[in-house]
């Protein structure tokens, strides 16, 4: 099977991809609303509720969207690069996180989005400039020591 009819199966199998899936996946961000599905060898996030899944996708394009400056980018066309695409996930959630309750790890995605709108009122109103400082300084993968 070639990869464009496999990607094209994906879409079958997993109609309603989690907009966080990579940190997911790399075990840096938890949620209580995905289940995991397999195809082949890949694993994929699939979310539960359709509303919480639209209220991340936006939270996702707002992340993007401030961060875009920081990450030396012109203009944001989804997806990005993995490694900037991590940054964002990666660093904006843990950034909202920080500014909702002073945590460092985000337990669970739902769980602070729905605190981050009791607390801010709505996704646009989020504090971006400290969340990007949060995407500026995430490194998903720490730096091996020089030997």
């Amino acid at each position: 099977m070639d990869e464009i009819a496999f990607m094209h199966a994906l879409g079958s199998v997993n109609p309603k991809p989690c907009a966080f899936g990579k940190v997911i996946l790399s075990r840096h961000c938890a949620c209580s609303k995905v289940n995991k599905r397999y195809a082949a060898e890949r694993e994929m996030v699939a979310c539960n509720v359709d509303a919480e899944r639209e209220q991340c996708v936006e939270l996702l394009d707002l992340l993007r969207q401030n961060s875009a400056f920081a990450l030396k980018l012109t203009h944001i066309t989804p997806p990005l690069p993995h490694g900037p695409e991590m940054r964002v996930q990666c660093g904006g959630l843990q950034g909202l996180q920080h500014e909702v309750d002073g945590a460092e790890s985000v337990v669970d995605i739902s769980a602070l989005l729905a605190a981050a709108r009791e607390k801010f009122g709505s996704l646009e109103n989020l504090p971006y400039s400290k969340i990007v400082q949060s995407v500026v300084s995430c490194e998903v993968r720490k730096k091996r020591p020089l030997t």
